[in-house]
């Protein structure tokens, strides 16, 4: 596939929207009802992750979209903070978090890569 034609294309793009997507299924269930707070914190950080990768790539500015990679890769991460305290709660179980856990990382992970790709190329100034 050669450049991007919107940011639906992008890989960290889906890999997010398949976060979001996830994190609102599980959030769905009985046991995140006694906590509001933390149901929306945890869909508010997952939601601005696939945001910020949209934003950026529609800004038009290389340098803006480097930028936001950032902050997606920021709230990935934030995303997994609050998979830790759905876990010490017993909110999700082991195996909820290792998947929800291991989605977040591999966003991060691919997000890290595509920054470093950017920098690497002169893309981001």
């Amino acid at each position: 596939m050669g450049s991007p034609h919107g940011f639906e294309d992008l890989k960290v793009w889906q890999g997010a929207r398949e976060l979001v997507r996830s994190v609102y299924e599980l959030t769905s269930n009985q046991r995140f009802r006694r906590d509001g707070a933390l149901r929306d914190q945890l869909r508010r950080a997952a939601v601005s992750s696939m945001a910020n990768i949209a934003e950026g790539f529609e800004r038009g500015s290389k340098r803006e979209f480097g930028r936001f990679l950032y902050m997606a890769r920021g709230s990935a991460g934030e995303v997994r903070s609050h998979l830790y305290v759905a876990r010490d709660l017993d909110y999700i179980t082991q195996s909820e978090f290792d998947e929800l856990s291991s989605l977040a990382t591999r966003l991060s992970k691919g997000l890290f890569r595509f920054i470093q790709h950017l920098e690497s190329s002169g893309s981001v100034t």
